[in-house]
C-alpha cells in the first residue's frame, strides 16, 4: 500500500492540504490593523468573519487522498475518485481566489498598507500536481495488471 509511488503522492498532497487548514493563506494590513485570510474566517483580533464553505472543500481536499490511499485494491475506483480530488483543489484553488477579491473589494476605500498570500495559498497547486502523478501512476498500474491478465 505505502510502498506504491501513487500513495506518497496522496500521502503527501493530504498533508501539503491539512498544512492549509492551519496556515494562513492571504494577510491584509490596513490602517495598522492585521487581517488574516485563513481556511474557516476572516480574522483581526476578536473579529471574526466566516469563510466555512472554503473551510469545507478545503476539508473535503484533505481527506480525500486518505480515502483513495486505502482503495488499493480498486484501481479504477482510485483513478475516479483522483479526479474528483483533482476538481476539489480546482474548487479550492478558485474559493481561495475569490475570498482573496472579496477581501480587497472589502478594503477597496481604505489604505491598504500591506497584502500578501501565505503559505496556505500555493500548497492546493501543488497537492494538484501530485495529485495528478498519483492518478497517472495508478493507470499504470491498472493497464500492467491488464496486460499480465492477458499473458495468463
Amino acid at each position: 500500500m505505502i510502498q506504491r509511488i501513487q500513495s506518497l503522492y496522496l500521502l503527501v498532497a493530504a498533508a501539503l492540504m491539512s498544512l492549509t487548514l492551519f496556515m494562513p493563506i492571504a494577510t491584509f494590513v490596513v490602517d495598522g490593523n492585521t487581517y488574516e485570510l485563513s481556511a474557516f474566517a476572516l480574522s483581526c483580533g476578536d473579529m471574526s468573519e466566516s469563510t466555512l464553505w472554503m473551510g469545507v472543500m478545503l476539508v473535503m481536499a484533505t481527506l480525500l487522498p486518505l480515502v483513495v490511499i486505502f482503495l488499493f485494491k480498486r484501481r479504477t475506483l482510485q483513478v475516479r475518485l483522483c479526479a474528483v480530488e483533482i476538481v476539489l483543489l480546482l474548487g479550492s484553488l478558485v474559493m481561495i481566489g475569490l475570498y482573496y477579491w472579496l477581501t480587497s473589494r472589502l478594503f477597496e476605500n481604505l489604505v491598504v498598507e500591506h497584502r500578501q498570500f501565505g503559505w496556505g495559498a500555493p500548497m492546493p497547486l501543488v497537492s494538484l500536481v501530485l495529485t495528478a502523478l498519483a492518478s497517472r501512476a495508478i493507470f499504470k498500474d491498472e493497464v500492467l495488471v491488464r496486460s499480465l491478465d492477458r499473458i495468463r
